[in-house]
């Protein structure tokens, strides 16, 4: 039995929550560019859970980008979709099923773009949210005359001027744009590239006024992990409720979207009332820091740590009682304190809390080894800032930060190149190094012993934009847990030190 309207009759409410026959009747207020899991996982599931409370009160209108797939099992399943949330919430295993009824249709912008620009005639559609995967947010010099656009913001630019004309440049006719793109400020480059294509394309200049004074583009953040829906769980779940659900996805319990704006911003958003999750507030710099930080920053600094230590996965590091500890040490002794945003250290142990338990989800599987692509750059632009911040505030280096700059730099030693890709060796096994700095430690390893190593990854101020042997003590510290780490292990280092803690 496929999920649709009609068969929601026979499905037993008593294991998933069910949406009533009134909000299939709920007029549409949103356009969406996007189908992807984020989209339907977070904001959707804002929308949804609003609508059930008779708060927003309004569907979504996807549009569908891309050419691969199509939308026929969106058509097929009356836009209905399984929402699987699996994790741990204050302390305790949380499974929960929902059927989500937000999407109204979805449309294909190839082949439907005039039912898209008639979107743009309906007064109560006042939200436009997106998370692209065609080429998101770049410019691209083009005529947004075409049927359709090639890239997203000449399409939105397209939109907004169908609008501008349905109501005649009404200021009361502008949308709340919300963009999720996991780009910094995604809202502000948005906007700058929309009106560089309004330019380029020598729109009236009364509509270029209309769309920067009664428009609000708004950076957001979005946090959780939606990783749809693996077999194994697919199928328990369609046994479980009796039914088949070719659009079914599973995230964890957590969930954030932080949006920039004004209270007019949240009175459109009204969706923000029913979950704490939705944060509608004038500056997201707080949250951008928390997750950069506390997340990011943790993900990066343990990733070559678990990796090398023997261990695959986050949760596997969660269980184990000395990486457990280490990975919570970091993060709340040594980089919670570092964070430059004062407001966000006052916020970090509760913040830093919920992150240990996603970290602890046993529904998630999270790869050490996915995490370490890029390693160099995420290593610069998350962790360093941290290590410059703790020794200033501290006049100390951080030790759990010393055994992972050192776990980086053993894991960046490739023992093999085929001359376009690096190979490194852990218990007998290879593995990718996917960095761009791996040619440049392939033969810096070669070429020099442990201590000149260091020293000289160190004084790289051009790859850090800092020389990190000024910071007194590091050089040394980082120099003996990676010689301790190269003659007996990972895990022997890591005892060494939880022994010299309890001394």
């Amino acid at each position: 039995m496929l999920l649709s309207r009609y068969n929601l009759r026979n499905v037993n409410s008593n294991k998933v929550t069910l949406p009533n026959d009134a909000l299939f009747d709920l007029p549409e207020k949103v356009l969406q560019f996007g189908t992807g899991v984020l989209l339907r996982g977070l904001p959707d599931y804002f929308i949804d859970k609003a609508n059930r409370r008779g708060v927003f009160n309004g569907k979504i209108v996807v549009v569908k980008s891309t050419s691969k797939g199509d939308s026929d099992a969106f058509d097929k399943q009356d836009g209905l979709y399984t929402l699987c949330m699996r994790g741990i919430e204050n302390g305790v295993k949380t499974e929960d099923n929902i059927v989500c009824s937000a999407i109204s249709r979805v449309l294909s912008a190839r082949h439907e773009w005039s039912a898209i620009l008639e979107c743009a005639h309906n007064p109560q559609m006042q939200v436009i949210i997106s998370n692209t995967t065609e080429v998101g947010i770049q410019m691209v010099n083009e005529d947004i005359r075409k049927h359709p656009p090639v890239s997203f913001p000449a399409k939105l630019l397209a939109f907004l001027l169908e609008r501008y004309i349905a109501f005649d440049g009404s200021s009361q006719s502008g949308m709340v744009i919300v963009p999720t793109e996991l780009i910094n400020n995604n809202a502000k480059k948005l906007e700058s590239i929309v009106l560089e294509l309004a330019h380029l394309n020598s729109l009236d200049e009364k509509f270029i006024e209309w769309l920067e004074n009664c428009n609000h583009f708004c950076n957001s953040l979005v946090d959780r992990i939606v990783p749809g829906a693996d077999p194994v769980t697919r199928a328990e779940v369609e046994n479980k409720l009796g039914l088949t659900d070719e659009l079914m996805i599973v995230s964890e319990v957590y969930r954030l979207w932080a949006i920039e704006g004004n209270q007019e911003v949240a009175d459109i958003l009204s969706f923000a009332k029913a979950d704490d999750g939705v944060v509608i507030t004038d500056d997201i710099e707080l949250f951008k820091e928390l997750k950069l930080r506390l997340l990011n920053a943790t993900h990066t600094l343990s990733c070559g740590v678990a990796y090398l230590a023997g261990i695959d996965t986050v949760k596997e590091a969660m269980d184990d009682a000395v990486m457990g500890q280490f990975i919570a040490d970091l993060m709340l002794q040594e980089i919670a304190p570092a964070i430059p945003n004062e407001a966000a250290v006052l916020q970090a142990e509760d913040f830093g809390s919920k992150v240990l338990e996603r970290f602890r989800n046993p529904f998630i599987v999270h790869h050490w080894l996915s995490i370490t692509m890029n390693y160099s750059q995420k290593m610069k632009a998350r962790a360093i800032p941290l290590l410059l911040n703790y020794y200033q505030k501290f006049s100390l280096v951080p030790e759990n930060f010393s055994t992972s700059f050192a776990a980086y730099l053993l894991f960046m030693k490739a023992e093999r190149t085929d001359g376009h890709q690096y190979f490194g060796l852990f218990n007998g096994k290879e593995y990718l190094i996917n960095d761009e700095k791996a040619a440049w430690y392939f033969n810096l390893w070669k070429k020099y012993d442990v201590p000149e190593l260091v020293k000289k990854v160190l004084k790289e101020a051009d790859m850090w934009d800092a020389d990190l042997s000024k910071i007194p003590g590091f050089e040394q510290e980082v120099t003996e847990k990676l010689q301790v780490m190269i003659n007996d292990g990972l895990p022997v280092a890591l005892q060494t030190k939880k022994a010299l803690q309890l001394k």
